[in-house]
């Protein structure tokens, strides 16, 4: 009896070995992700943040717009110049065909802003309690009436994107022709200059946009500051951008008034792209690795997306050290001007024959890889978890590059969320012409959510980087735990589809002539 049970115990301890060692190996029984091992252990934390150190200090001696002692990266400055000179002259170290792209771009920068309420009572606001949208005009208006837009929803609809509030030019009262007017509009289906427009056109002296005010919206701040774009110059009055709750007190307050004071420049100016190929590779298989480079006027851009162009920099350094010859050319690509609604890309695409958008096989795109409050963000290829918006799936081929993605990360035992094509970074201009792409992304100003919390832990009800789009975006705003899986995850990606002989499982898939065409894409916190 005793002998008999100790063989079984012991069979039971054989058989849970096995099944030990056959966890342990999963995460190694793919193929690919074997390939890659080689450059993923290569591509370290360490070395990435070389290159996030390096432009933080180009950010600290590059010109300061606000005069708040904070420097910046973005386009058209000296920081964006010299981060395009460290970027470039590092790939021509490491033996790429370098080459830049330049172009001319509508430059917007914010030099002074000022937001109160002088009524019912007063109030001054923070900078981080309002946000100046790219491409507002300038003025002062004083103790300004505010005036509600027609279709403001209050309390919000369950649907995010549903408020149509400014969306016609009826939904606005007549302005006063004797006093200083705020019309007042609430986020929803259009876009924000198409609001914006409207409200000049019917005599307001200043724009306020609040929040659409839905909770636990993932990948989405329906409830915080508004940040937002006009897409381009045009505008001739101050459009800011508050929060759900204080659009809400302005909206229920009896005789609100404020006051507003934005001064801001906008001007034509040249920024370039910074594109290396690599020498080797099929010309008409083109893996095009993308990120862009520029941060906002406001900051130094550490994470968004000094993140992004430090990684896909790291691995383009390796491939170079480790003799890497892939079999399909890589193209790593630095975009300019992105903040400015896409603009280097757009222009690089736009570029481009017929002929040569053929031979782009696909983008991947990595912005932002190092939130402090991160998820790790998949592209939704197939438009899967947003079955209602059929917008939201990418051309063909994309649904396979998601694939990729979310099965290296369950090999390594870690989970994922999806992220919907929403057009917010420079994929857009590449699915537009039906290229299938994807790409990571550790999270902007959407919220996390406690279901988040549970599986990446961090804080519930706090955006994934509380200092986007501001000057505290810098090096120490960076989780490293985040740098380094999501880092592994682009050096895979990009080692997989570089030495895949039959992309997409066909030799032709991964070509543009046979993607479906991208329905439409639209600029970052251009709409909605």
């Amino acid at each position: 009896m005793r002998k008999t049970k100790l063989i079984f115990v012991l069979a039971l301890a054989v058989l849970a070995s096995l099944l030990a060692v056959g966890v342990a190996t999963g995460a190694t029984a793919d193929p690919t992700i074997r390939a890659s091992a080689k450059l993923r252990n290569a591509v370290e934390p360490a070395g990435i943040l070389v290159h996030e150190r390096r432009l933080q200090r180009i950010a600290n001696a590059g010109t300061d717009p606000d005069g708040d002692g904070v420097g910046t990266r973005a386009s058209g400055t000296p920081g964006y110049d010299a981060s395009a000179d460290y970027v470039a002259g590092k790939l021509e170290e490491a033996g790429y065909n370098v080459r830049r792209q330049t172009f001319n771009f509508p430059y917007f920068g914010e030099l002074s802003s000022s937001f109160s309420q002088t009524a019912p009572r007063q109030r001054d606001f923070e900078p981080s309690d309002y946000d100046v949208m790219t491409y507002s005009g300038s003025g002062t208006v004083e103790d300004a009436l505010v005036v509600p837009t027609n279709d403001v929803q209050i309390p919000p609809d369950p649907t995010p994107g549903t408020s149509d509030s400014g969306c016609e030019p009826g939904d606005f009262e007549p302005a006063s022709t004797t006093e200083d007017e705020v019309a007042l509009i609430q986020r929803g289906t259009c876009d924000f200059a198409v609001k914006a427009q409207n409200a000049e056109a019917a005599g307001y002296d200043a724009v306020i946009i609040f929040n659409e005010g839905q909770e636990d919206v993932p990948g989405d701040d329906r409830v915080g500051v508004v940040l937002g774009t006009l897409g381009e110059p045009g505008v001739g009055i101050p459009v800011i951008g508050i929060s759900f709750a204080l659009g809400e007190e302005l909206y229920e307050a009896d005789g609100a008034k404020v006051s507003i004071d934005v001064e801001t420049e906008s001007e034509i100016r040249q920024t370039e792209n910074v594109i290396a190929d690599t020498t080797s590779g099929r010309k008409n298989r083109t893996i095009v690795v993308g990120s862009h480079l520029d941060s906002v006027p406001e900051g130094p851009g550490i994470n968004d997306n000094g993140s992004g162009t430090a990684t896909d920099l790291e691995v383009a350094l390796q491939m170079a050290k480790l003799g890497i010859e892939p079999k399909n050319r890589v193209r790593f690509a630095f975009w300019g001007a992105e903040e400015f609604n896409l603009l280097g890309s757009e222009h690089y695409v736009a570029s481009l024959s017929d002929d040569a958008l053929d031979r782009i096989a696909l983008n991947l795109n990595f912005d932002m890889l190092a939130s402090p409050n991160f998820v790790r963000f998949v592209y939704d290829g197939d438009g899967s978890a947003t079955p209602d918006d059929t917008t939201d799936a990418g051309p063909a081929g994309s649904a396979q590059i998601e694939r990729t993605f979310k099965r290296y990360f369950e090999a390594k035992g870690l989970k994922t969320d999806p992220t919907a094509f929403d057009g917010r970074s420079d994929y857009g201009p590449f699915i537009a012409e039906g290229i299938p792409a994807g790409g990571l992304f550790s999270g902007a100003e959407g919220v996390k959510t406690a279901r988040q919390q549970r599986i990446y832990g961090g804080n519930a009800g706090e955006p994934y980087d509380p200092c986007y789009h501001q000057p505290c975006d810098d090096i120490s705003n960076l989780s490293i735990k985040s740098l380094d899986q999501l880092s592994d995850g682009v050096a895979h990606a990009t080692f997989t589809y570089a030495n895949d002989e039959e992309l997409f499982g066909a030799s032709s898939d991964g070509a543009r002539s046979l993607a479906r065409t991208y329905n439409e894409y639209k600029g970052p916190e251009a709409i909605k």
